[in-house]
């Protein structure tokens, strides 16, 4: 391929449409209209039907894609150069190899810069790559192969979305009865530990630290997590063990207060500082009732209602706030079977989830080989 810019100047009072490229080559996002008068660039690049667009800052997190025709004629700044594609590949082809880990490797190899997040990658060092071009009719195969793949991914990912609207919409029907401040069932509120913690926490990590994104709505995910070198700040109460029920104590507006059990906890797991653990009174309420409790719409409205900050994009709460929240608290036996129906969607959720995984996987595998010509 070769380098094609084509530029647009911005003219006051036109409005032209704002691209952004994802990383991993996960495609193209729309990011608004924009008024010409209302930037400071002279001149943007204009994006055209398949050809090759790619982010030069950052360059080692894979951000490149095929422009696909629905973002024909949007615009990027200069940070984004475009490549035209010789006759010997086809776009489609080119768009899966955009999404292959040894092209991003092969691209952080090459940026440059003293700083990390400030690093680039310029066009001609990304021409310098080369990897294997099969024939066009060879290319077009593996397409309609990775494509049937990719297919059956977005099937049961709109599957995996249709159990979780019913799953909120079973957390939603809470059990009739008065509500109490929260903080009349829970014997404790442990706060975590603020520390530097290095990079992702691999599998072979003897510690590890969550980081925030481990408590979702509901749901917790013990692989986000970042590597932990030194231990010696921390305590026992700092270790999360399986059944503890956690909260976000700071994040966004929407994603503040997220509640969750945590489940498969890796041994020396630890828990920071924005994430609390709540210890509730088992002889009045428990922690996987509270755990689909606190995630309903009712629920989740008044926990972000004490959240406060100056920040519109970091707010917090308080525990003396956190527990003046009113929540209903039946009897355990109709705690029992709200979490039973909630629990059988979950579990749905989780096998379709746990196939959606495996056939990335597999995809990812079938990538691989394909490039490699084992296959």
């Amino acid at each position: 391929m070769r380098l094609d810019i084509q530029r647009t100047p911005m003219i006051p009072a036109t409005t032209y449409r704002l691209a952004g490229v994802l990383n991993a080559g996960q495609g193209l996002v729309a990011k608004g209209e924009l008024d010409g008068g209302d930037t400071e660039y002279a001149a943007m690049n204009v994006l055209r039907v398949d050809q090759v667009v790619m982010r030069k800052l950052t360059a080692w997190e894979g951000p490149i894609t095929v422009v696909p025709a629905e973002f024909d004629g949007f615009v990027v700044s200069n940070e984004f150069p475009t490549f035209t594609l010789g006759p010997e590949l086809v776009p489609d082809w080119v768009r899966h190899i955009c999404r292959s880990p040894r092209l991003w490797t092969e691209m952080k190899n090459r940026v440059s810069g003293t700083v990390q997040r400030r690093k680039r990658l310029n066009p001609e060092q990304l021409l310098q790559i080369e990897l294997p071009i099969p024939p066009r009719e060879v290319q077009a195969r593996i397409v309609q192969v990775l494509d049937s793949v990719d297919d059956q991914i977005a099937a049961l990912n709109t599957e995996s979305e249709a159990l979780e609207r019913i799953l909120q919409s079973l957390r939603s029907d809470l059990p009739e009865t008065d509500h109490q401040p929260i903080g009349d069932v829970l014997l404790g509120i442990d706060s975590g530990k603020s520390v530097q913690a290095g990079g992702e926490a691999s599998a072979e990590e003897e510690f590890r630290i969550l980081k925030l994104s481990a408590v979702q709505r509901g749901w917790f995910k013990p692989s986000e997590a970042k590597a932990l070198t030194e231990t010696d700040a921390f305590s026992p109460s700092h270790v999360v063990r399986n059944g503890d029920l956690l909260i976000t104590r700071a994040n966004t507006p929407e994603r503040v207060g997220f509640v969750a059990v945590a489940k498969d906890v890796p041994d020396g797991t630890f828990m920071p500082d924005l994430i609390w653990r709540l210890r509730v009174d088992e002889s009045r309420v428990s922690a996987d009732f509270l755990e689909h409790a606190l995630s309903s719409l009712e629920l989740r409205t008044r926990i972000s209602g004490v959240a406060g900050g100056t920040s519109k994009s970091m707010v917090k709460i308080n525990k003396r706030g956190f527990g003046a929240v009113r929540v209903p608290i039946p009897s355990l036996p109709e705690q029992g079977e709200y979490v039973r129906r909630c629990e059988a969607v979950v579990g749905m959720i989780t096998a379709t989830r746990a196939e959606e995984d495996r056939l990335r996987k597999v995809r990812a595998g079938l990538l691989a080989e394909l490039l490699d010509r084992t296959i």
